[in-house]
């Protein structure tokens, strides 16, 4: 199996930064895209970012200019750096990794437990 944990979430003033990190673990024989979604009270769970094993990168449109997504694939860790946080930003984060497994065929997606993010106004 394959484990993702997150770390880094907490609470911060609007205006502020934050770093995500998500390491993942387990029987990995290589990782493809992984990616930072969210979920807010009462709404979906929507994209934030994605970035491919080449380092590619996409984010929502409410996130440009103020979040990055990066990777050490050495040690199968993505991270989400966050500035200049806004209140609409508070939500539970989570990340995922599209991953081949060792001696297993196709690939799997796989998600972190989620850390809550809170930005006060």
């Amino acid at each position: 199996q394959v484990q993702l944990v997150e770390s880094g979430g907490g609470l911060v003033q609007a205006g502020g930064s934050l770093r995500l990190s998500c390491a993942a673990s387990g029987s990995i024989f290589s990782i493809g895209a992984m990616g930072w979604y969210r979920q807010a009270p009462g709404k979906q769970r929507e994209l934030v970012a994605t970035i491919t094993s080449d380092g590619s990168t996409n984010y929502v449109d409410s996130v440009k200019g103020r979040f990055t997504i990066s990777r050490d694939n050495a040690k199968n860790t993505v991270y989400l750096q966050g500035n200049s946080l806004k209140p609409e930003d508070t939500a539970v984060y989570y990340c995922n990794a599209i991953t081949r497994r060792t001696g297993v065929v196709g690939l799997s997606t796989y998600w972190g437990q989620g850390t809550q993010v809170t930005v006060s106004s």
